[in-house]
């Protein structure tokens, strides 16, 4: 670990017990940096946006955390969607603080933190997809990570208002999202199945065809290609 990055980590330790009471605040920032007897002006350094990047910094390593788990999983016995769910259940159990990850989503809801929200839920998608091993390199690397944000998304909301044991309500309500996205995936094979709506949608799928996934690891840099072969 690099020398900013253990700032971030000293930073990020102590904020959150102060994260309790004053959420992602500057004012729980400025405490942190007390607490961890380092400078504002150096911690700026590292976190310029103050707490919003330490709820970055926190939701990231989460996904970290879920990513070696799932490599460390077997899921060779699994369905697709129970392999799916079981990625998602990881996710939410890695939490290590339920209250700062209720914190953040009041943060993340603000409109001026709408599009940083939209990209670390698609980064948890994209780390699920990747972690299970999916290899589309098409439109359907978009349109799984699509699906699956809005699928943590609301999965999130329920767990943070659940309080069944062992949030076991969570769970049964995840498992009906990935039914409602299976039925979707049913009727695209029936379309697919169907000839004469085929030669109807001819266009929209060679349009479709063109749409690569991002070449490299670091899909954050690009949305992607355009194949105009």
């Amino acid at each position: 670990m690099d020398m900013n990055a253990d700032m971030k980590a000293q930073l990020l330790q102590a904020i959150l017990p102060h994260v309790t009471f004053d959420g992602w605040s500057e004012t729980a920032f400025c405490q942190a940096c007390n607490d961890s007897d380092i400078e504002l002006s150096n911690a700026r350094l590292v976190c310029p946006r103050g707490a919003l990047n330490l709820a970055v910094f926190f939701h990231v390593l989460g996904d970290n955390a879920m990513h070696m788990q799932i490599h460390a999983h077997d899921f060779s016995t699994m369905r697709f969607r129970d392999k799916v769910a079981t990625a998602v259940r990881i996710r939410l159990e890695s939490v290590t603080d339920k209250e700062a990850v209720r914190r953040g989503a009041t943060l993340f809801s603000l409109p001026q933190n709408a599009a940083l929200s939209a990209r670390l839920i698609w980064g948890t998608a994209d780390a699920i997809w990747s972690g299970l091993g999916d290899s589309s390199t098409d439109v359907n690397w978009y349109t799984k990570r699509a699906t699956l944000s809005a699928v943590y998304g609301s999965c999130v909301l329920f767990w943070l208002g659940d309080d069944s044991p062992d949030h076991v309500a969570t769970w049964e309500f995840l498992d009906r999202r990935i039914e409602n996205v299976m039925q979707v995936e049913k009727v695209k094979s029936k379309v697919r199945e169907n000839a004469p709506l085929q030669k109807l949608l001819s266009g929209p799928n060679w349009m479709l065809s063109k749409i690569r996934s991002p070449q490299s690891k670091t899909w954050k840099e690009s949305p992607g290609t355009w194949n105009n072969s």
